[in-house]
């Protein structure tokens, strides 16, 4: 086995989810295939990640799914987006409305901010410190 390739996360809608992720995340649309039973199969990832993980948009088809849209790490960060510019990053995606929930940090690993996706999930911003020799 040589990655992970997809990470499910429960929406609950699958355009507005698109809009966050492609528009204030600056990730790409991969896929967006009609299933032809009222589903869609929808994958989104960060630009320029071709061999990274995505994200596959699934939208809550029931009650227990809906209730999970946002609580899906029970309030811890779940999400790690690693960044080349943390700096212009950030000020990127506060331009576009994401909701960070500190002032960015600067610890031993890395700069980094969390913030609050559309649903309330939680994500580290992060650019990891070079590696020491």
């Amino acid at each position: 086995m040589s990655h992970i390739a997809l990470v499910t996360l429960v929406v609950r809608d699958h355009d507005e989810a698109v809009a966050f992720y492609r528009d204030a995340l600056g990730f790409e649309l991969v896929e967006d295939t009609d299933r032809g039973d009222g589903s869609r199969w929808v994958v989104v990832r960060p630009r320029g990640a071709a061999d990274g993980t995505g994200l596959l948009l699934a939208r809550a088809k029931d009650g227990a799914q809906e209730a999970s849209v946002g609580a899906q790490t029970g309030g811890r960060v779940g999400f790690f987006l690693h960044t080349e510019d943390f700096t212009a990053d950030h000020a990127r995606m506060s331009a576009a409305g994401v909701r960070f929930l500190e002032e960015p940090r600067h610890e031993t690993y890395g700069s980094v901010a969390v913030f609050e996706d559309l649903y309330g999930n939680r994500w580290d911003l992060l650019q990891p410190a070079p590696a020491r020799s």
